[in-house]
């Protein structure tokens, strides 16, 4: 397969967020339309973006931005801390996909990541995560995840197996 997979430690500290859940193609590859796909716990994006950012300033370089489409995020906080420095965040109704994460540095570029809904069931978010990666892939957000009704839902969570 020529995916990769990104998790963070566990970390001591039974307090701080989880690993991150995500596959990104592989930095040398013609990236298409998006450049992995991201499978966060919740929708509260003040929990969730300090550990995605902290994987992506290792792998990317420092992420000083990120957008998100305030359809699918009950709260967006305007800044995350994410190690020892800021993100900011800010939204885009129209103009971005609502399953579309937007990452911005100011080095080294634009990435984009499918967002597969929290409550996805874990043989669907496998699936979706490895089309988004998968490096002949070219389709959009949008094509991944033509109609939310096509994204089953589970109502437990389920352990997260790099695949």
């Amino acid at each position: 397969m020529t995916t990769i997979s990104l998790l963070q430690a566990p970390h001591p500290d039974l307090t701080a967020a989880p690993e991150v859940r995500m596959l990104l193609k592989p930095q040398c590859a013609d990236r298409g339309m998006v450049d992995g796909a991201w499978w966060p716990r919740t929708r509260d994006l003040a929990r969730e973006l300090p550990s995605l950012v902290a994987v992506l300033d290792e792998r990317w370089g420092r992420i000083t931005r990120v957008a998100v489409n305030p359809r699918n995020w009950p709260e967006i906080p305007k800044k995350v801390p994410a190690g020892i420095h800021t993100v900011s965040v800010g939204w885009f109704d129209a103009e971005q996909d609502p399953d579309d994460l937007l990452l911005l540095s100011y080095t080294v570029g634009r990435w984009d990541l499918l967002i597969v809904p929290p409550e996805c069931d874990p043989e669907r978010a496998s699936w979706l995560m490895c089309a988004a990666a998968d490096v002949d892939n070219r389709q959009s957000v949008r094509e991944l995840m033509p109609d939310p009704r096509s994204v089953r839902h589970t109502t437990h969570a389920a352990p997260w197996e790099a695949l």
